[in-house]
C-alpha cells in the first residue's frame, strides 16, 4: 500500500465521526434515489401489465341508453379495435347495521371472458349463468370481510336481491377505489363494486337489449389520434344522449395512480439532490479546514517530491471514500427497502400482478451521481493545496487581522455582557462564513421538518374548507332520475328538515378553442344558503342570473378568464351546443365544477322545474329514513366523510414520521460536522483558555452558546423558507381533483422549532466527547494535525 494511502486511512480514523455522519447522508440519499426510482418503475410497469392482461379500455362513454347494434357500428370508425357495452348503476347495499350507509356499483360482465375491462379473478370462481351470483371487488370485500360463499343483498329499483358471492376480483378501473371525483379519499368500507351477469343487469335495471356505458379499445397505431377518434365517437352516439366521455388519461383511478408514480419520481430526485448538495458542502468545508491544518505536512510532502496532483488526489480520495462507502451501503439497503415499499403498494393499491424487479441501471446512476458530487466537493475543498509552497509552509501561517466588532462600539451594551458571551459574539462575527453555513443548514433543517408537519394537516384543512366554508350542507342527496318540486315536499314530510334546496347536476363538456373538459355543471338556487362562492382573493361572489361561474382549477385548465365565452357541448339528445359567458371564478378545494343559477340551468336543458337532487341540513336520521326510498340513488353525509378521514389519519402519521426523520438526519449531520470542524481549528484557542483557567465544561458551554445563537437565527430564517417550501409542494400536488390549501397554524411553527432544537441538541451532545478528549498541552506544543 502506498504511503499516502496509509495516511488517508489514518486521516479517516482520526475523523471517523465526521466520516460516518457524511457517509450516512450519502447512504440515505442513494437509498432514497434507488428504492423510490425502482418502486416507481415497478408500479408503472405493473399497472400497464395489469391493463394489458385485463384489456383495459382507452375510452369510456356514458350514455342514457344505447342498443347493441349502435355499439357494433362503432367498429366502422378507423382506429377502433373493439367496442363493448355494459350496464353500470350505483345502488344501496343491505348491511347488518341499519344506520350504516353502504353503496355498491353494479357492473355487468359479458358472457365472453376476453371482454374489455375484464375482472381479474383472485379467489373463488367466475360468474355462472345464474342471476343470483356475483363477484365482489377485492378492496370492498377485504374492508367488509366478504368471502367467496357469502351472501350480499343489494337494493335495486326498490327491491332486495340476495346474491351469492362466487368470486373475489380485482379491476383495472378500481386500482385506486374512489366513488367519484368529489370523494375526499378512498372509503372501501362504504363503497364497492359488484359484478353481475349482463342478463341480470339488463333485467333489473331496465336496459333490456341495451346499455348505458360503452367501453372502447383503440388500436396501438392510432393511440396518438385518440382526440379525433373521440370526436367521431361522440358525433355517432349523440342521438343516444352522451352524458360523458372519459379518455384513459382522465379516468379517476388511472389518474391517481399516475400521480403516485410522478410523486415517487419527484421525491427520488429532489430528496437525493438535497442531501448530496448538503453533504458536498460539508465535505468542501471539512477538507478546506483539514488542508489548512495540514499546511506544514503538505509542505513536507512537496519537499519530498510529491507533486500537486498526487497531494490533491490524496485529499480528494477522502470524499471519494465517503461516496464509495455510501454507495455500497445505499445499494444494499435500497433492495430490502424497495421490497418493503412494494409490499405496501400491493396492500394499498390492489394490483394483483405487482412484482418487485431490480433495475441495475439505477445502481449505476446512483453511483455516478454520488461520485460526481463527492469528487467535485473534494476537489473544491482541497484546491488550496495548489497554493502551498514548501518553504512558506515551514513557518506558521500568519494569523488573520483582528479588530473590534461593531457591537463593541455600543459601550453600555458591551460592558453589560459577560466575558464568555463576548467571546461567543466575537467568534461568530469574525468567522462569518462558518456562521452563515451553520445558520443556513439549520434553516434548511427547519424547513424540511416543517413540510411533513404541514402535510399532516393538509387533508384536515381541505375537509374544513370544502365542507365548512365552501359547502355547508349536512347531506347531499342524488335522485335516481330527474324529479320535480314535489320530490322536495315529500322529503320535507319524511324528514325533519332545517333547510332544503334543489340542485341540478349534469355533466357537460366545456370548450375554449381546442381546450376542453368534461365536468359537472351544478345548478343551485340564486339565494343558496349552503354554497358560499368566493373568488381566489377571498371575496364573496353572487350567483348571476345568467352566465356561468367556474372553479379556479377548471378555469386554469381551459385557460379562461372572467368575461370570456366558452362553449357548452350538450350531451342530451336533440339539444344544441350553447355559448355562455364566464361571470366569475371561485375557489374550490375539492373537485372541479361549474355553477349556474338553477333557473338558467333549466333554460340550458330546456326543461323547467326539474331537479336531479337536493341539498339538506337536518338533525334527523336522514340516512336510515331514506334508505328504502326508491327514487333516491345516494345520500352523501358530511359526517360519514369526516369519519373516513379520521381513519385515514393513521397513514398520514407514518409518512410524517419518515419525513421528520429525514430532516433530523440532515440537521444532525450539519450541526455535528460544523461543530467538529470548529473545534478542530480552534484547538490553540481552547488550549489558551485552559491555561487562563477555563475548564472543559465552560468551553463546551461557550460552543453551545455559539450554536444556540445560530440555531435561533436559523429558525427565524427557516420560517419563511419553510413556508415557501410548503407552498411549492402544495402547488406541485394540486390537481384537477383537489387544491391543496396553504394554511400553516402558529402551533406548526412552534412544533417545527422544538423538533429542530431537539435535532441540534443531539448533534451538540455528540460533540462533547471531542472537547473532553482534546489534548490541550500537546496542541500548545505542536500545530501539525
Amino acid at each position: 500500500m502506498k504511503k499516502l494511502d496509509i495516511r488517508l486511512f489514518r486521516l479517516i480514523k482520526n475523523s471517523k465521526g465526521q466520516f460516518i455522519s457524511l457517509s450516512v447522508m450519502v447512504i440515505l440519499a442513494l437509498t432514497i434515489y434507488v428504492s423510490f426510482s425502482m418502486v416507481a418503475d415497478n408500479l408503472n410497469d405493473s399497472i400497464f401489465s395489469y391493463y394489458e392482461t385485463t384489456r383495459f379500455g382507452d375510452v369510456f362513454v356514458e350514455v342514457v341508453k344505447i342498443p347493441k347494434s349502435a355499439i357494433d357500428k362503432l367498429h366502422g370508425i378507423e382506429g377502433i379495435e373493439k367496442a363493448e357495452g355494459r350496464i353500470s348503476s350505483d345502488v344501496p347495499l343491505r348491511v347488518e347495521d341499519p344506520n350504516e350507509k353502504v353503496s355498491v356499483r353494479v357492473v355487468s360482465l359479458p358472457k365472453e371472458v376476453a371482454g374489455l375491462n375484464n375482472a381479474y379473478l383472485l379467489d373463488g370462481k367466475r360468474l355462472t349463468d345464474s342471476s343470483k351470483t356475483t363477484m365482489v371487488l377485492q378492496q370492498f370485500a377485504d374492508a367488509r370481510g366478504i368471502k367467496a360463499g357469502d351472501e350480499i343483498v343489494p337494493y335495486i329499483a326498490g327491491r332486495q336481491y340476495p346474491m351469492d358471492v362466487v368470486g373475489i376480483v380485482g379491476s383495472p378501473e378500481y386500482i385506486y377505489l374512489m366513488e367519484n371525483e368529489q370523494a375526499l379519499m378512498p372509503a372501501p368500507e362504504k363503497f364497492g363494486v359488484i359484478y353481475v351477469t349482463e342478463d341480470f343487469a339488463q333485467s333489473v335495471l331496465g336496459y333490456q337489449g341495451s346499455y348505458n356505458e360503452v367501453m372502447i379499445k383503440i388500436k396501438d397505431d392510432y393511440i396518438d389520434q385518440i382526440d379525433s377518434i373521440v370526436d367521431e365517437i361522440e358525433d355517432q352516439l349523440d342521438r343516444y344522449g352522451v352524458k360523458r366521455t372519459i379518455k384513459r388519461e382522465d379516468q379517476l383511478s388511472h389518474r391517481m395512480m399516475m400521480q403516485e408514480v410522478e410523486q415517487l419520481e419527484t421525491m427520488a430526485t429532489a430528496i437525493t439532490v438535497l442531501f448530496l448538495i448538503v453533504a458536498g458542502a460539508i465535505i468542501n468545508v471539512m477538507l478546506s479546514r483539514i488542508v489548512k491544518n495540514d499546511r506544514m505536512s503538505i509542505g513536507v510532502m512537496k519537499a519530498l517530491g510529491y507533486n500537486n496532483f498526487k497531494i490533491l488526489a490524496h485529499y480528494t480520495k477522502f470524499s471519494v471514500m465517503i461516496g464509495l462507502v455510501g454507495s455500497i451501503a445505499g445499494i444494499l439497503l435500497s433492495i430490502p427497502l424497495s421490497a418493503a415499499f412494494t409490499e405496501l403498494y400491493i396492500m394499498y393499491m390492489n394490483i394483483p400482478m405487482f412484482e418487485m424487479k431490480v433495475y441495475p441501471a439505477y445502481f449505476v446512476y446512483g453511483i455516478l451521481l454520488t461520485s460526481v458530487f463527492c469528487v467535485l466537493s473534494g476537489l473544491m475543498g482541497a484546491r488550496s493545496v495548489l497554493k502551498i509552497l514548501p518553504a512558506d509552509s515551514m513557518r506558521p501561517e500568519a494569523p488573520k487581522a483582528g479588530g473590534r466588532i461593531w457591537l463593541e462600539k455600543i459601550k453600555p451594551v458591551w460592558h453589560a455582557i459577560s466575558f464568555s458571551t463576548k467571546m461567543v459574539i466575537r467568534n461568530i462575527l469574525r468567522n462569518k462564513r462558518r456562521a452563515v453555513f451553520l445558520t443556513v443548514g439549520i434553516a434548511l433543517t427547519y424547513s424540511i421538518t416543517m413540510v411533513p408537519i404541514f402535510m399532516s394537516s393538509v387533508w384536515g384543512n381541505l375537509f374544513v374548507l370544502q365542507y365548512g366554508e365552501f359547502q355547508t350542507m349536512d347531506y347531499n342527496i342524488d335522485f335516481s332520475g330527474p324529479m320535480n318540486r314535489n320530490a322536495l315536499r315529500e322529503l320535507s314530510q319524511m324528514i325533519d328538515v332545517d333547510l332544503i334546496e334543489p340542485k341540478t347536476e349534469i355533466p357537460f363538456e366545456l370548450r375554449n378553442g381546442w381546450k376542453k373538459k368534461v365536468v359537472s355543471i351544478i345548478g343551485i338556487a340564486k339565494d343558496t344558503a349552503v354554497y358560499h362562492l368566493k373568488s381566489p382573493g377571498g371575496y364573496p361572489i353572487e350567483l348571476p342570473s345568467s352566465g356561468i361561474i367556474l372553479s379556479e382549477n377548471l378555469a386554469k385548465s381551459l385557460d379562461v378568464h372572467i368575461g370570456d365565452e366558452i362553449l357548452i357541448k350538450n350531451f342530451l339528445p336533440d339539444k344544441k351546443d350553447k355559448s355562455i359567458r364566464v361571470k366569475g371564478i371561485t375557489k374550490q378545494y375539492l373537485g372541479a365544477n361549474a355553477y349556474m343559477d338553477i333557473e338558467a340551468m333549466s333554460d340550458l336543458l330546456g326543461e323547467h322545474g326539474v331537479f336531479t337532487g337536493a341539498l339538506m341540513n337536518s338533525k334527523d336520521d336522514v340516512v336510515s329514513k331514506l334508505k328504502n326510498v326508491k327514487n333516491i340513488r345516494q345520500v352523501q353525509s358530511v359526517q360519514d366523510m369526516k369519519n373516513s378521514f379520521l381513519e385515514f389519519m393513521d397513514m398520514m402519521i407514518y409518512s410524517v414520521g419518515v419525513m421528520m426523520l429525514f430532516g433530523g438526519i440532515l440537521g444532525f449531520a450539519i450541526v455535528y460536522n460544523v461543530t467538529i470542524i470548529s473545534i478542530s481549528e480552534r484547538t490553540m484557542e481552547f488550549s489558551s483558555l485552559r491555561v487562563m483557567g477555563f475548564d472543559k465544561k465552560e468551553i463546551y458551554k461557550m460552543i453551545t452558546k455559539e450554536n444556540g445563537v445560530m440555531t435561533l437565527m436559523g429558525i427565524l430564517i427557516g420560517m419563511p423558507l419553510g413556508y415557501s417550501m410548503c407552498e411549492g409542494i402544495a402547488v406541485s400536488l394540486t390537481t384537477d381533483l383537489y387544491t391543496i390549501p396553504i394554511i400553516i397554524s402558529p402551533s406548526s411553527y412552534v412544533v417545527t422549532a422544538v423538533a429542530t432544537i431537539f435535532f441540534v441538541s443531539l448533534a451538540q451532545l455528540a460533540t462533547i466527547r471531542k472537547i473532553y478528549r482534546l489534548n490541550f498541552m500537546e496542541a500548545l506544543k505542536n500545530r501539525i494535525s
